[in-house]
């Protein structure tokens, strides 16, 4: 029996789903009789790359013609689609790719075609092709006899060498959307007697991810297994994708921070059989629709969703916080690696979930910022819970001067101070040792408006000094702003201290010290004088 993907396949232009930008140019081509002779069909597998190449054959070939309007009916139509015809010789460059299967083209191409106007030379997977291949093609393809037409497919257009691509009109295939492809289902649906909801067609349409063929081929195996009687539980049984309804639950849980549950409910997913490698991709591709929604204020028209899907991830937009989502991403990325590697992507996937819902568990930077936050929100008499999207404005009992109020929330320099050492001085070692080595000897005293005062002891005017130097001021004011979102300006100050510290400060410091500390501040090494020659 014929698979449906082979039974369905477009037969003329009109047939055709996604690409009309790619007929609409071959139909004038062929109207205006100004085909070329090599044509070069690029993008994703199952996206009508072959089948279009076929559908130019026939409209070349095909006894009314040369016409965009193909009978289908007539001897060369016919055995062009049935992959008989003699002028028409379709090669996988897969297997067919060396210097001596182009020798035998050029042998051939000479030769008239049998019954149509055109030789038509279709190249599957033609990125495959040697580089000595394509050098002996070259000179073929610029300048062929007049009724050789050349097209290539391939899947991977910056492996073709870019002196064939500029003796060939290339043509981009995009991905179809949604839409499309759920219509393509019905249609194949209806035309096998295959009863299935819209709901069921929509999860095989996403899963095949663009493609056509996957699609198809997709729901041929569905019908195999229900008899015709395709439902959403037997795709998602089949696919091993998650219901929508598990991911918007893992979220309410992330946004109720019930870290029990959330644990209970991986079991619970993990007992019935779910791939928690699926889970955890599936489960970034809803935080991915969050985020959209999150930062363009609307569910954009081009996210494979149902309208009752887009009312929920906007209302779950606005409970689970920017950032909840960006962590919990970051998180995931650890459990993809696993996934990856051929490891059990569980344990990943429950540290995520854990941290993302008890930062005080957590002792990375992110996590000591995040609760850096929450101490602020406190402070400020506000709820200790995420961000919405679009929280109720608060009318201060006194305005805030304008500078301020524009720089982010208020600071408190006990909070600097706690946090100086183990998390913003850690954050500075990260972007640059020496500026790390220089401010190891400083200590916030003073924080007034946006003005930050980093005091220095005496003995360590020479580290203040190189403190003020611009590149590493920048380092830090960077850090400060990315862990407190204020741009603060700063001021580097000597303290007081003893009376012989102040004298010893003023004695020259001898070599051995100058020598030390170059060492400490700016990594440096010694190197041996050579001798002389």
């Amino acid at each position: 029996m014929t698979a449906l993907y082979r039974k369905y396949r477009p037969q003329d232009f009109d047939e055709v789903v996604g690409q009309e930008a790619v007929v609409r140019t071959l139909r004038n081509a062929i109207e205006h009789d100004q085909v070329r002779q090599a044509y070069l069909f690029a993008g994703p597998r199952g996206t009508g790359k072959t089948s279009l190449a076929r559908i130019l054959a026939k409209a070349l070939n095909c006894e009314q013609g040369p016409t965009a309007t193909p009978d289908k009916t007539c001897n060369s139509c016919v055995t062009i689609a049935n992959g008989t015809s003699l002028d028409v010789v379709e090669m996988d460059a897969a297997s067919q790719r060396g210097i001596d299967d182009v020798r035998e083209i050029r042998d051939h191409v000479v030769l008239q075609p049998v019954e149509g106007r055109f030789k038509v030379y279709i190249l599957d997977e033609a990125h495959q092709l040697t580089d000595a291949a394509w050098n002996a093609l070259l000179k073929l393809i610029e300048e062929p006899p007049p009724h050789l037409v050349f097209v290539f497919c391939t899947t991977e257009l910056h492996k073709v060498l870019p002196t064939v691509r500029s003796r060939c009109q290339t043509f981009l295939f995009a991905r179809p959307r949604l839409a499309e492809l759920t219509k393509l289902l019905r249609r194949v649906a209806d035309g096998e007697g295959i009863e299935a909801p819209d709901a069921a067609l929509s999860l095989v349409a996403r899963s095949a991810r663009g493609s056509f063929r996957d699609a198809v081929s997709t729901l041929d195996q569905l019908a195999a297994a229900t008899d015709g009687q395709v439902t959403v539980q037997a795709v998602l049984q089949l696919l091993g994708a998650v219901e929508e309804e598990a991911l918007f639950r893992l979220c309410d849980l992330v946004v109720d921070r019930d870290t029990a549950g959330l644990l209970a409910f991986v079991e619970e997913l993990a007992d019935q059989g779910q791939d928690l490698a699926r889970l955890v991709t599936d489960l970034l591709e809803h935080l991915r629709h969050l985020l959209l929604v999150q930062h363009m204020g609307e569910v954009p028209e081009s996210l494979p969703v149902t309208p009752e899907t887009r009312d929920r991830l906007r209302s779950q937009a606005n409970q689970l916080g920017e950032g909840e989502v960006l962590r919990l991403v970051d998180l995931l990325h650890v459990a993809v690696d696993d996934v990856r590697e051929g490891g059990d992507p569980r344990l990943p996937l429950e540290l995520a979930l854990v941290k993302v819902t008890r930062p005080g568990a957590d002792l990375s930077r992110e996590s000591t910022a995040y609760r850096l936050e929450q101490l602020e929100s406190r402070l400020r008499g506000e709820a200790a819970s995420p961000r919405p999207v679009q929280p109720a404005p608060v009318a201060p009992a006194e305005a805030p001067p304008a500078a301020e109020a524009s720089e982010g929330p208020p600071l408190d320099l006990d909070e600097i101070q706690a946090a100086w050492k183990q998390t913003i001085l850690a954050a500075v070692s990260e972007r640059s040792i020496p500026t790390y080595s220089v401010l190891t000897e400083a200590r916030p005293v003073g924080l007034e408006g946006g003005r930050l005062v980093l005091e220095f002891p005496p003995a360590a005017s020479f580290h203040r000094g190189l403190a003020e130097e611009p590149k590493n001021a920048a380092v830090l004011a960077a850090v400060l702003h990315e862990m407190t979102g204020r741009k603060l300006e700063l001021a580097f100050e000597v303290g007081e201290g003893p009376a012989e510290e102040a004298e010893a400060e003023d004695e020259p410091a001898t070599e051995e010290e100058i020598i030390s500390l170059m060492k400490t501040t700016f990594d440096a090494r010694e190197i041996d004088p050579k001798p002389d020659a």
